[in-house]
């Protein structure tokens, strides 16, 4: 596989906020850019509240990469499933002095119609956690718990 880029801007709008955008990521029909305020989080001075900050996106990469990872090898291995989510907590403290994001804690939950499918589902949300290439680039400790439903 090729390398690939992902290009991101940030622009400072006002006091501890800002807009973050990506040049790929254009509404086909209006151009626009699909933007995200992002901010302090309000734990901090300055913080803001009711933006993405870097600590939720932080957590959502995670928990995202964990999602789309999981989509493309149930796909692969012909999984099916009725329903995919994932509850993610990010856990940022203290270490050495500096602040890090310590743990991301993920909740996965699936929904299947058959029993018989649950041991190769919970296998194969493993195997995503394991090949999610977000998890893999950091340091952070990745804590899951996963909840598998038979829904008939």
């Amino acid at each position: 596989m090729d390398k690939h880029i992902y290009n991101v801007d940030i622009n400072w709008t006002q006091d501890r906020k800002g807009t973050m955008c990506s040049p790929e990521l254009k509404n086909n029909d209006t151009q626009e850019l699909n933007c995200v305020e992002v901010a302090t989080p309000i734990e901090f001075p300055g913080g803001m509240p009711n933006i993405w900050s870097p600590e939720h996106l932080f957590t959502a990469a995670v928990s995202s990469c964990l999602m789309t990872t999981f989509l493309a090898i149930a796909e692969f291995s012909k999984l099916e499933f009725i329903s995919f989510k994932c509850g993610s907590k990010g856990i940022l403290e203290k270490v050495d002095g500096k602040f890090v994001m310590s743990e991301v804690l993920l909740f996965p939950e699936v929904v299947i119609s058959e029993e018989s499918k649950r041991e190769r589902t919970a296998r194969i949300v493993e195997k995503a956690e394991k090949a999610c290439l977000i998890s893999n680039s950091i340091s952070s400790k990745i804590t899951m718990e996963t909840k598998i439903i038979v829904k008939n």
